[in-house]
């Protein structure tokens, strides 16, 4: 489990949910709350493909370049996971060719940050600070995390539990993850000091040994959009539609501000505001389930289970997904926390068939997630989707909130 953001990262392995737990916050950060007009460049393009280990499948990447704070001594690395479902800049070690500067706590000691899965797989690491920039944008002295460091101390028992780590391109799939969710922060006030019982999401690295601490809100891993001097209050992610039987590749844009500039204004999107985890609600078949979001970082659309549907697993290697003997047509409506409701209609398909393809990505990919609704990846082929940050305003009032 992680605190904050309701992510999943999901392979084909199965499912790999990474869920949200905390409220809302604020924060002393620079960023603004009232976007000033802007006219840098606020695009960044996006893909769909399959990605550095040539078998990725329903993955939007990225580039992100990161700089010695203060200075230009920066690198761009490639094929970086966009995630809105989780907050902050996590990078493998073995992408990074820069020394970027590491964090500690008030005593010196370097800072460590756990990311836990369902599954007991993990993402550990040193906090250390970038100026992070993306198309024209640019975030500075931003707290993130490396993923793997060699140098740096493992991970211990209340971050791992035993489970396996995603230190490599391999386990990962990607040369890290960008976390761009409704959130400022990775984990907020569950973290901040003055709390009982922090999660084990920050960690203290002295000699010896590394334990559970608290972190202030300005030092925890940040959703580098909100550090933006401008186009800082949310993103929209345009993709277009995906054949039936899927693409070989995608591409997209990922678009800075919401109603900041000409292009990224709402429209005719309706607004779904959030919970204090990030999360709406779904009906389906006359039941209404709570804990819904909407994420890039899931590769399908997890909902329920084979018995509630009706409809088979997979059997082999793809145990998590589905696999109906024909395609199969749902349609569920999405409710937000301001009472904005409307219609969703999503088709799954045989996941063995589609993966026999080759392709990498599709729009009707969905597995088992008992009792709640996660709208990956496939939610957003043919949409605009907005991501609203808390407390940042835009023109429909402040996120968190989603909208399409």
């Amino acid at each position: 489990m992680a605190y904050r953001g309701g992510g999943a990262l999901v392979s084909l392995a199965g499912l790999v949910l990474l869920t949200g737990c905390g409220g809302g916050s604020s924060s002393p950060m620079s960023g603004g709350n009232t976007p000033p007009p802007s006219t840098v460049n606020n695009v960044q393009d996006v893909t769909v493909n399959s990605g550095p280990t040539g078998n990725d499948v329903n993955m939007l990447f990225t580039s992100v370049t990161v700089c010695v704070p203060g200075t230009s001594n920066c690198q761009t690395i490639p094929n970086v996971e966009v995630d809105t479902g989780s907050e902050g800049l996590r990078i493998l070690s073995s992408a990074l060719t820069l020394s970027l500067p590491t964090a500690t706590d008030g005593s010196g000691n370097p800072l460590g940050n756990c990311v836990s899965f369902v599954d007991d797989s993990y993402v550990w690491g040193p906090v250390a600070t970038a100026d992070v920039q993306l198309a024209g944008e640019k975030a500075s002295s931003v707290p993130v995390q490396i993923i793997g460091a060699s140098s740096f101390p493992a991970a211990p028992a209340s971050c791992n539990s035993g489970g396996v780590a995603l230190t490599n391109l391999a386990a990962l799939g990607a040369n890290g993850m960008l976390g761009i969710g409704v959130f400022q922060q990775d984990c907020g006030a569950a973290c901040s000091p003055g709390m009982g019982s922090p999660p084990a999401v920050y960690f203290a690295c002295p000699n010896s040994g590394c334990s559970v601490t608290t972190v202030a809100l300005q030092n925890q891993l940040q959703n580098p959009v909100w550090m933006f001097p401008q186009d800082n209050n949310g993103v929209l992610i345009s993709l277009p539609t995906v054949p039936s039987n899927g693409t070989t590749t995608v591409s997209g844009s990922l678009i800075f501000g919401i109603g900041t500039q000409s292009d990224n204004a709402l429209g005719t999107a309706q607004v779904y505001t959030t919970d204090a985890n990030g999360d709406f609600s779904t009906t389906f078949n006359g039941t209404k389930y709570s804990g819904s979001f909407l994420d890039t970082g899931s590769n399908g659309l997890f909902f329920l289970d084979s018995s509630t549907l009706g409809i088979p697993d997979c059997t082999d290697g793809n145990s998590g997904f589905y696999c109906p003997t024909l395609t199969q047509n749902y349609t569920a409506t999405n409710t937000g926390m301001n009472g904005t409701s409307g219609s969703v209609s999503f088709s799954i398909a045989d996941a063995d068939l589609l993966f026999g393809t080759n392709n990498a990505a599709f729009s009707n990919l969905g597995g088992s997630n008992a009792g709640s609704f996660d709208w990956g990846l496939p939610f957003y082929f043919g949409r605009n989707v907005f991501t609203a940050i808390e407390n940042q305003n835009t023109p429909a009032g402040a996120g968190p909130y989603w909208a399409y």
